[in-house]
C-alpha cells in the first residue's frame, strides 16, 4: 500500500472494506444469479440482514456485512429507496443505484445518517474497469472520513467544495479478484444530507489531475459504517 505517514488508520479500514465488500459480491454473484434471475421485483419492502446483491432492468442494491455486530438493509419495493440499521458493527456496506453505472449521470438524493461511534459515510460508490478503479463521491460522514493517499486538489460542484484523493492498493481484493487498483475519493468539505450530484463534474475533475475512468460497473448510493458503532440511515434517490 502506498500510504502517507498522515493516513488515519480508520481510514484504511474504511477503504479495505470498501474493497472486501465488492469482493464478496463478485465471489457470491455466481450462487445467487439464479435467484436474482427467477426473483420478481418485491411488492414491499425486503430487510436483508445477510451478504446479498441483486436487481433487476438496470437496477441494482447490494449488501454486505462482516465482524462482529449486526446490521441490516431494508430496500423500498420501488427500488429508490432504502434504510438501514446497524449495532456494534465491524464493517458494514449496503447501497442501491444502477448496473451499469452512468458518467453523465446526476443522482439527485435525500438521506438522514445519524451514528453513535465509529465511522459511518453517506457516498455515492462505484467502480469501472479497464482501467479498474474504485471511486467515492462522499456527501455526508460522521466519525474521520478517508483520506488515504495523494491529496489532489479539489473540485465544486452543486455549491459545494470536495477535496480530491488518490490512494492506490496494491495486491488487494476488487471486482475482478486480487489485483492493484486506484481509488478516486472525492469529500464534501459542507456535509449535507439532500443534493445532486452531477457526477460528469468528478469525472471531469478527476481526468484534469490524470485520474481517469474506465468502462462503468455498478454505481451506488451507498451506506458504509466501521468501527463498533451503532447507527441508522434513510437514502431516497433518483
Amino acid at each position: 500500500m502506498n500510504d502517507k505517514a498522515t493516513i488515519p488508520p480508520k481510514g484504511r479500514r474504511h477503504l479495505r472494506a470498501g474493497r472486501v465488500f465488492a469482493s464478496i459480491a463478485t465471489a457470491v454473484a455466481g450462487l445467487i444469479a439464479a435467484a436474482v434471475a427467477l426473483a420478481a421485483p418485491a411488492s414491499a419492502a425486503s430487510s436483508i440482514c445477510f451478504n446479498q446483491t441483486g436487481g433487476s432492468q438496470g437496477g441494482y442494491y447490494q449488501m454486505w456485512t462482516a465482524g462482529s455486530g449486526r446490521a441490516c438493509m431494508d430496500l423500498a419495493s420501488s427500488g429508490l429507496s432504502y434504510s438501514t440499521s446497524w449495532s456494534g458493527v465491524g464493517d458494514f456496506v449496503a447501497g442501491a443505484g444502477w448496473r451499469p453505472g452512468s458518467k453523465s449521470r446526476t443522482i439527485n438524493y435525500r438521506g438522514s445518517l445519524n451514528a453513535y461511534g465509529g465511522t459511518a459515510l453517506l457516498t455515492l460508490y462505484g467502480w469501472t474497469t479497464s482501467p479498474l478503479i474504485e471511486y467515492y463521491v462522499i456527501e455526508n460522514y460522521v466519525g474521520s472520513p478517508p483520506t488515504a493517499g495523494y491529496y489532489m486538489g479539489t473540485v465544486t460542484s452543486d455549491g459545494g467544495t470536495y477535496n480530491i484523493y488518490k490512494h492506490q492498493q496494491v495486491n488487494q481484493p476488487s471486482i475482478v479478484g486480487t489485483t492493484t487498483f486506484w481509488q478516486y475519493i472525492a469529500i464534501r468539505q459542507s456535509k449535507r444530507s439532500g443534493g445532486s450530484i452531477p457526477f460528469s463534474n468528478f469525472v471531469n475533475a478527476w481526468a484534469s489531475k490524470g485520474m481517469y475512468l474506465g468502462s462503468m460497473n455498478y454505481q451506488v448510493m451507498a451506506t458504509e459504517a466501521w468501527g463498533g458503532g451503532s447507527g441508522s440511515s434513510s437514502v431516497s434517490y433518483s
